[in-house]
């Protein structure tokens, strides 16, 4: 099984850059975006209903900000949206969670918190409700993938520049505390498990600066699993080649 997470930054943005066509020849069986920026109504179907997949969206109050999406050839037991309607968090649209017979699939777009102190607190706030709710779903047997735009680079080794960006919110020593911790508790980061030592490799590169003809950029966007899936990881890799967005898309390939 081949599972691919990419904020797109606008769906409609993207398809315009050919995202149908490369969704339909990626391979994915199921296939996670963030930031859609859109609600699916608002869309053509040649978007909503790709070929051999079923799609489901989770859109904010707000049109044209945030949202998330999942297009899946394996039909999920059930979808829902949101932490357990805690409206402060579901009202943007950055939750998604798909049901499978052998895992529960996460997908979600992290806040950033740029903007200001009280948007930094939304965010850390968000991250703790994300991880009591995944160990809600582990309490319950639950195998768990949580993938997306975490907003948060983890370490150095995830950043070209992490001296200048000490003080920069997706560098944080907060932020980075909370991704300790969330590996503390047994979630497991797919790419640096498979590649420890591997630098350069980011997910992210600002516009502003052309920062990605030099390579100058973030790793923002994970494949997190619970300890049970990891004998079933074959692959996790960055496509960095994909272009269309500030981000590229990331793969996890399980198999037994």
């Amino acid at each position: 099984m081949i599972l691919i997470s990419w904020n797109v930054n606008g769906i409609r943005a993207v398809e315009r850059k050919g995202f149908v066509k490369w969704a339909e020849h990626s391979g994915a069986d199921i296939l996670c975006l963030q930031e859609t920026k859109a609600h699916p109504e608002q869309l053509p179907e040649t978007i909503t209903k790709l070929d051999g997949y079923e799609s489901y969206w989770s859109s904010g109050d707000r049109k044209g900000y945030s949202g998330v999406a999942i297009y899946t050839a394996v039909p999920p037991l059930k979808t829902e949206s949101g932490f357990n309607g805690e409206r402060r968090f579901d009202n943007e649209g950055r939750i998604l969670i798909g049901h499978f017979s052998d895992f529960v699939l996460l997908n979600i777009y992290f806040p950033n918190g740029q903007r200001d102190d009280g948007r930094l607190r939304y965010k850390l706030d968000f991250y703790d409700a994300a991880l009591d709710f995944c160990e809600n779903l582990r309490r319950q047997g639950k195998a768990l993938i949580i993938c997306g735009d975490y907003n948060t680079a983890h370490n150095e080794i995830d950043l070209a520049r992490p001296k200048e960006n000490e003080n920069v919110s997706g560098f944080l020593r907060i932020e980075r505390d909370w991704m300790d911790k969330f590996e503390r508790c047994g979630y497991v980061d797919t790419f640096r498990k498979l590649h420890p030592d591997t630098g350069d490799a980011y997910s992210w590169w600002s516009y502003r600066t052309a920062a990605r003809s030099r390579n100058v950029g973030w790793r923002l966007d994970y494949f997190y699993i619970t300890p049970e899936l990891l004998p079933e990881v074959r692959r996790a890799e960055i496509l960095s080649d994909i272009p269309g967005s500030d981000h590229c898309p990331v793969l996890l390939e399980l198999g037994n």
